[in-house]
C-alpha cells in the first residue's frame, strides 16, 4: 500500500520554482529520506505535504486521502515537524506535551498525562519532564518536539531535519525511535542535509537538487545511480611486486593499475562479477593476495558532487 504518493508536484515562489514536477511513492511502513544541499526543494516540498503551502500545480495523497483538496482529513493522518521548530519559554515539558494531547483531543487531563509520559519515554526525556522547555540544549529540544509530533500517533509523520544537532547517542536514538513507529504501523518522511545520516536510518530515500529528482531508492540503489561507478581495489601481495603484471590490463573493468607504497593499485570500472574474475585472476596465477580491498565513493562525497553540480549551474 502507498502512504505518500506525490505526482508532478510544482512549488513556483514568483519566478523561482523551488519544486520541478516531482514524482515520488513511499510504501506504507518506510523511512524515507530526502537529502540534498540547501536550495534542493526539501522544505518546500514537505510544507506541501504538511497542507501549509498550496502547490502550482500536482497531486499528494497521504494514505489515499487528497491532502490538497482535504487538508482537514488529512491533517488529522500527519506529524510535522520543522526544522528548528520554537518551544515556549513558560511551560515545562510535561506541560507542553499534556497541552497539545488536549489540543489533539486525546482523551481527559489523566488520559492526555498518560500519552504525554509515553512520548517523553519515547524520546528519552522522562526525567526532563519538570525541566523548562527554554532551558533545553539545542538537541533535547529537537527530541521534545519529535515527542510532540507523535502525540496523536500519526500515520504520516513529516520530520525536516529532526537530527540536526543531536550528538551521536541521541541519534542512535533516534533510529530506535522511528524503527519503533514504523513497526507500529507509521510510514516517515524525513529529511537531511546530510546523506550519511539518512543512510543510516532510512530504508530508502531520494536526493534532490534545485528542485528536481536526481534519484531515488535503497541506499545502494541511490549510491549507483548518483556515485561514479568507478572504485579504487588496493591488492597486498605477500610477495613483493617489482611491476604491474602485464596480464592485468587485459582484465575487463581494469582501467589503469599502479604500483602504490607497495600495493597494487587499481582504477575498477566493472561490475561486481568483473571485479571477482579480477581477484580469482590473481589465485589463478599463483600470486598470494594477504588482503584486497575495495574503496567507493563514500555518501559524503556524493552529495558534495551533487552541491557542487547545483553551484556551478547557478
Amino acid at each position: 500500500m502507498t502512504s505518500i504518493d506525490i505526482r508532478d508536484l510544482r512549488v513556483d515562489y514568483g519566478d523561482f520554482t523551488a519544486v520541478h514536477d516531482l514524482t515520488l511513492q513511499v510504501p506504507a511502513g518506510e523511512v524515507f529520506g530526502i537529502v540534498g544541499p540547501n536550495g534542493a526543494g526539501k522544505t518546500s516540498t514537505f510544507r506541501v505535504l504538511a497542507s501549509l503551502s498550496r502547490p502550482t500545480y500536482g497531486e499528494v495523497r497521504l494514505a489515499g486521502i487528497d491532502a490538497i483538496e482535504d487538508k482537514e482529513n488529512a491533517r488529522r493522518l500527519i506529524g510535522y515537524m520543522p526544522d528548528l521548530a520554537p518551544v515556549p519559554r513558560d511551560l515545562k515539558c510535561g506541560e507542553f506535551l499534556r497541552f497539545y494531547a488536549r489540543a489533539h483531543g486525546l482523551g481527559n487531563a489523566k488520559e492526555c498525562a498518560k500519552r504525554a509520559d509515553e512520548c517523553l519515554e519515547q524520546v528519552a526525556l522522562t526525567d526532563h519532564k519538570n525541566h523548562w522547555c527554554h532551558k533545553l540544549s539545542r538537541g533535547q529540544t529537537q527530541r521534545l518536539v519529535l515527542a510532540k509530533t507523535m502525540l496523536h500517533r500519526p500515520k504520516v509523520l513529516i520530520l525536516d531535519e529532526p537530527a540536526s544537532g543531536l550528538d551521536p547517542l541521541a541519534r542512535r536514538d533516534l533510529r530506535q525511535t522511528l524503527r519503533n513507529l514504523t513497526a507500529e504501523g507509521a510510514t516517515i518522511f524525513i529529511s537531511s542535509h546530510i546523506l550519511t545520516e539518512l543512510a543510516e536510518m532510512c530504508t530508502s530515500l531520494c536526493v534532490m537538487s534545485r528542485g528536481r529528482l536526481l534519484a531515488s531508492g535503497t541506499v545502494e540503489e541511490v549510491r549507483r545511480q548518483l556515485g561514479d561507478d568507478s572504485r579504487r581495489l588496493t591488492v597486498t601481495p605477500l610477495q613483493a611486486l617489482s611491476a604491474v603484471p602485464e596480464w592485468l590490463s587485459n582484465l575487463p573493468g581494469v582501467a589503469a593499475a599502479f604500483i602504490e607504497q607497495e600495493q597494487l593499485a587499481i582504477d575498477f570500472l566493472g561490475d561486481d562479477d568483473a571485479q571477482a574474475s579480477v581477484l580469482e585472476e590473481f589465485l589463478r596465477r599463483g600470486l598470494r593476495i594477504r588482503s584486497f580491498q575495495e574503496k567507493r565513493s563514500s555518501y559524503e562525497e556524493i552529495l558534495i558532487d551533487v552541491a557542487e553540480k547545483s553551484r556551478a549551474q547557478v
